[in-house]
């Protein structure tokens, strides 16, 4: 019996049943070309009557917006495939970050201290050959999903919004007027609700968002398992990214540590793609598990696994995605706003809440629902796309051999650098944030600490990969620019027509977040 069967077998539920059964849907996954569903069309008859302003396809990240747009007075319908709920593992995040849930006032203090679970400080960086690195207040709160969302949930239907539970997004029909949106119930059959627009939050394998793809293969994988465990010895730090091995069978191992309410949660993830010879998730258990005792220093007969957590996070070049439909917008995973380098979440949501939940108001005010306004709210973000060499840099592809050492090198170098810069410079990256001033000065500061390794690098990434690296590095210092000029036209918004200040209002968040600069200490 393998070391992953002896573990897994600890667990209810038959969670090695469980893994298989995701393994093949991995492997069916990797199937070319994806399947193309057909879950949106379009009709141009008028539909003449609307049962709400807003509906929403997906809850358990869905409940956040929906609650702020609820909130500013519209009449919001929330719809999930199951029931509406926050799962056992805690959502890690910085304390700054949350603050948007008070600005806007969907919490207050002591509801948001009731919704953190943990809290710690300091957290780790570290790479095989290099030296540690410390941060504080960087993903060191553990938000309790379950709390959080139960709060939001009862503020929602407090403010008249409606959760329809059991309820499956069978088809959507956009009109001119409206959408059409044909759901499958539980126990109560199909029905069609009509609403002005239907905002997609159902994740990174919504069938809206891989139709609007159109079966396109995702560009980059980031693979992960993990556990929460008791019987690790008590730590008060977390590791934010770390390695204490080589590149081996043609992948790097990192791993992420966090203190939680019931043990320690610990993962493993790897950069990959589609290719064939790229591990299953039962393999990676099979590393995970081989490493853990070293990582936690831990006898595996002394664990007590209270869960084990998988997946994988699919990345496009193509991102964030722009709805191809009138009156459709994407928020969340389903529009892919997060870097290649991160897991997306919780965190991507809470950055955009204020920019998409006043963007989308400003919309239905002005009855600006055409594929080309909502285009506004999901616009292209250099800061995002520049971090594709970087996951790139971190991806060795199957059949190439390079120094088992090289990503552990490069990583340990970047980091230092960052880390003689500043506090903030290590920050801003850690929390998938990229500006250009402080790009600018890593990359100098790692051609000079070592330009060897630096070059060797480049040469593997290859000189198309570097081009287009470099066209959105221009474009990230243009956006950086173009958000310091933006700074003196509030007075001069006012004066516009609403359709107007509509579309300045979204330029202007757009230089704002595609340069980085809505991240404040």
């Amino acid at each position: 019996m393998s070391i992953t069967d002896l573990m897994l077998d600890r667990l209810p539920d038959n969670a090695v049943s469980k893994l298989q059964k995701f393994d093949r849907f991995w492997e069916a996954y990797r199937q070319q070309p994806q399947k193309t569903p057909s879950i949106v069309d379009e009709n141009k008859s008028l539909l003449s009557d609307n049962h709400c302003d807003i509906a929403i396809a997906g809850g358990t990240l869905g409940i956040i917006i929906g609650c702020a747009l609820q909130r500013r007075g519209w009449q919001v319908v929330l719809f999930e495939k199951g029931i509406l709920r926050g799962r056992a593992q805690e959502w890690n995040i910085a304390r700054r970050e949350l603050e948007v849930l008070l600005e806007l006032e969907l919490l207050n203090e002591l509801e948001l201290e009731s919704a953190i679970a943990t809290e710690f400080n300091p957290a780790r960086i570290g790479f095989l050959g290099g030296q540690d690195i410390w941060v504080r207040d960087v993903l060191n709160l553990g938000v309790d999903p379950i709390v959080l969302l139960d709060i939001l949930k009862q503020k929602f239907l407090e403010k008249g919004g409606q959760i329809w539970e059991h309820t499956e997004l069978k088809k959507a029909i956009v009109h001119p007027d409206g959408v059409a949106i044909h759901l499958l119930q539980e126990n109560q059959g199909t029905l069609c609700l009509q609403s002005r627009l239907l905002i997609d939050a159902m994740g990174h394998f919504s069938p809206i968002a891989a139709q609007s793809r159109k079966g396109n293969s995702p560009d980059g994988i980031c693979m992960v398992v993990g556990s929460c465990a008791k019987g690790i010895p008590p730590k008060d730090f977390g590791d934010l990214f770390y390695t204490f091995t080589p590149i081996q069978n043609a992948y790097q191992n990192f791993w992420e540590a966090f203190p939680a309410r019931d043990g320690r949660t610990t993962y493993l993830f790897t950069y990959a793609d589609l290719h064939p010879n790229r591990p299953n998730f039962y393999q990676l258990f099979e590393e995970y598990f081989h490493w853990l005792p070293q990582y936690q220093d831990v006898d595996l007969q002394e664990l007590q696994l209270q869960r084990v957590l998988y997946g994988f996070f699919p990345s496009y070049k193509r991102s964030p995605l722009q709805t191809q439909w009138d009156r459709i917008l994407q928020v969340g995973d389903s529009s892919g706003s997060q870097s290649p380098l991160s897991f997306g979440g919780f965190g991507a949501m809470i950055r955009h809440l204020g920019r998409l939940s006043d963007g989308i108001s400003e919309a239905l005010q002005c009855n600006l629902l055409s594929r080309r306004d909502l285009r506004l709210l999901q616009p292209y973000q250099p800061n995002l796309s520049v971090t594709w060499l970087f996951q790139q840099a971190m991806r060795l592809p199957i059949g190439k051999t390079c120094d088992p050492q090289a990503i552990n090198d490069l990583l340990a170098v970047a980091f230092q650098t960052m880390g003689n810069l500043s506090d903030r410079t290590l920050k801003t990256f850690l929390q998938d944030v990229v500006q250009f001033p402080t790009l600018s000065q890593t990359m100098i500061g790692m051609m000079l600490a070592d330009p060897v390794l630096v070059a060797k690098i480049a040469a593997r990434v290859g000189l198309p990969a570097l081009i287009d690296w470099s066209q959105h590095f221009i474009q990230l210092g243009s956006y950086d620019l173009c958000n310091r000029l933006s700074h003196n036209w509030a007075n001069g918004i006012r004066n516009l027509l609403p359709e107007q200040q509509y579309a300045l209002n979204c330029q202007i968040n757009a230089w704002k977040y595609g340069s980085g600069m809505d991240y404040s200490d």
